[in-house]
């Protein structure tokens, strides 16, 4: 079935997913749309960016027009993804739908979402925490709700959600339909299938592990002193939008300070900002209001910003799946796109964490310096152009002196 119209679904779907313009399906969506319809259980692993949200949203929306009692909740783990998510499932739905949707996320006005769900929301997207604090609060009901959704399970399970995750399970219909995706399918995602999904489907398309092949991806090598002129460098020489992740919330204000001083438009995102700023952050970033944004790992995920030109790895992720969906942020849709990382000396174990989960087969860092991918004038000084590095008796990196 590699066309919408060949997957029985109805033609107010189709008609949207025109306006849409939405061709062809991506290989998730062949795989998945079809057995989702048939009132399938899926257990899903997809690249990010390959078009997982109309994979789940289009039957779960199909659903809904099919049987008018029934609801549907969908799981993120971040509020950014949340929003997103919804956003999607919105324009999915149409405007002559009377389907109505409700937004459930932390940081957000509890009022305004009380509002919401007393308006008989039938598509609730929300966040673990907060759908659980609304479920304590004797708010929200979900009796009737037999479609659910969990996106990026193991996100969920890494930021501690399993248990509010299976709280929320014991207020859902017991006879319901779940679709439940994830990066990885770790045992612990294993045991949530297992308990909680009924004779699922597997389908998997391309490797967690893959990067989008319309990335060029470059690294350079440079100690903690050149790094922040290194950025300025790879700043001016590159055009568009960019997103520069740093490890700490803090950093990501500090940074986008310091380039908006260096004569860059820059604005910062991170999981403190409460929801209505996060909110104009992106909006902004979004509308090209400026064209860099600084970012925690918050928006690795889930931010779906057509044009992002190129990432930039300021610092390194702690974890080695998370390189990968930062740098899926650019290329979406078949478009191209660039992601560069710095490496300090103290990076090198990072960086061969990332390598081993991108080519598992290939040479590891021996910890020798290596000649950075960029083109730069050799030995061109402090500017964040390469330095040689020596290890001194104490076995630390340091720059090495130059003849006079």
């Amino acid at each position: 079935m590699n066309k919408f119209q060949e997957m029985g679904l109805p033609d107010q779907i189709l008609q949207t997913l025109k306006a849409m313009q939405f061709s062809e399906p991506t290989p998730i969506q062949v795989e998945a749309i079809p057995l989702a319809i048939q009132g399938k259980d899926i257990l899903g692993s997809a690249q990010t960016g390959t078009g997982k949200t109309a994979a789940f949203g289009i039957p779960l929306i199909a659903k809904l027009l099919a049987n008018p009692q029934g609801s549907a909740l969908v799981m993120t783990p971040t509020r950014e993804l949340a929003t997103q998510v919804l956003s999607q499932l919105r324009l999915m739905l149409g405007k002559s739908t009377n389907i109505k949707t409700a937004l459930l996320i932390g940081g957000d006005s509890m009022s305004k979402q009380i509002r919401q769900i007393r308006d008989k929301p039938r598509i609730f997207v929300g966040t673990p925490g907060r759908i659980n604090d609304h479920l304590d609060r004797g708010i929200l009901k979900l009796k009737t709700t037999d479609f659910l959704v969990l996106d990026e399970t193991d996100r969920m399970l890494d930021a501690g959600f399993t248990v509010q995750i299976e709280k929320v399970m014991t207020f859902l219909a017991p006879k319901r339909q779940t679709l439940l995706f994830s990066a990885t399918v770790a045992p612990n995602i294993a045991r949530i299938a297992e308990k909680y999904l009924k004779d699922p489907v597997r389908i998997s398309v391309s490797s967690a592990s893959a990067t989008a092949p319309n990335i060029k991806q470059d690294t350079v090598r440079v100690s903690d002193g050149e790094k922040y002129t290194s950025l300025i460098d790879s700043l001016n020489e590159r055009d568009g939008s960019i997103i520069v992740f740093v490890k700490t919330k803090h950093g990501t204000e500090k940074m986008a300070t310091r380039l908006s001083k260096a004569g860059h438009s820059a604005d910062a995102i991170h999981g403190d900002l409460k929801q209505s700023k996060r909110d104009r952050v992106i909006a902004a970033f979004r509308g090209k209001k400026y064209r860099i944004l600084v970012a925690t790992d918050v928006a690795a995920r889930g931010l779906d910003i057509p044009h992002i030109e190129h990432v930039i790895n300021y610092d390194l992720p702690q974890c080695a799946e998370d390189y990968v969906h930062r740098i899926g942020r650019t290329a979406r849709a078949g478009a191209s796109g660039s992601a560069l990382s710095f490496i300090t000396p103290a990076d090198r174990g990072k960086w061969n964490a990332i390598e081993r989960l991108l080519n598992p087969g290939a040479k590891r860092d021996t910890g020798e310096p290596r000649k950075s991918t960029r083109k730069r004038r050799p030995n061109a000084g402090p500017k964040g152009d390469v330095v040689a590095f020596r290890r001194d008796k104490k076995k630390k990196w340091a720059p090495a002196k130059r003849a006079a």
